[in-house]
């Protein structure tokens, strides 16, 4: 293995972190113990800058690079966060879509709403879906669902350490 750059950031399958490396886990560290890393890392992930700096936190988190992406708008500087962890949908982020209930004159053969159409009686309530249904309900016979409550917003994930040298060469601009 090649000798990392101070700053470097790698994936690793362990469970811990291999000496001279610490994980992104938003971690203060004292200056006095990691100089030549605040250097490069200054404040920009957290601490006080007189003692203390953070480490970059990875944990539920995806990287990005910084800049501008070629299809958004959004610029990120380093050490900027965003997304959110859980969204809510609104009626107009729902693909426009049309429910046509539909009933029959017949009377019900069946109390399973699968592939059948509701009937004349009250129970059984449905009828099979060889009858041709002979009525469009009304566009208010169907009314509103959901809670609108937020659920997960993230992709498929694997979990894996993202660790940090704390030692190695010092990068050197171009």
């Amino acid at each position: 293995m090649s000798t990392p750059y101070i700053g470097e950031i790698r994936m690793f399958a362990g469970n811990f972190a291999p000496a001279g490396w610490a994980f992104c886990d938003g971690s203060l560290v004292p200056i006095s113990e990691n100089d030549t890393l605040f250097t490069l890392l200054g404040t920009t992930y957290g601490g006080d800058g007189v003692n203390t700096f953070a480490l970059p936190d990875l944990r539920g988190r995806s990287p990005l690079h910084v800049g501008r992406g070629t299809r958004s708008t959004t610029t990120y500087v380093l050490g900027e966060t965003g997304g959110v962890e859980t969204v809510t949908l609104s009626t107009p982020q729902i693909p426009q879509h049309t429910h046509r209930p539909q009933a029959s004159v017949a009377a019900a053969t069946g109390t399973s709403p699968a592939g059948a159409v509701w009937a004349a009686s009250t129970a059984p309530a449905f009828v099979a879906p060889s009858v041709t249904p002979s009525a469009t309900l009304a566009a208010d016979a169907v009314g509103p669902a959901g809670g609108s409550q937020p659920h997960e917003n993230r992709h498929p994930v694997l979990a894996v350490s993202f660790i940090i040298s704390l030692f190695g060469l010092y990068p050197q601009q171009d």
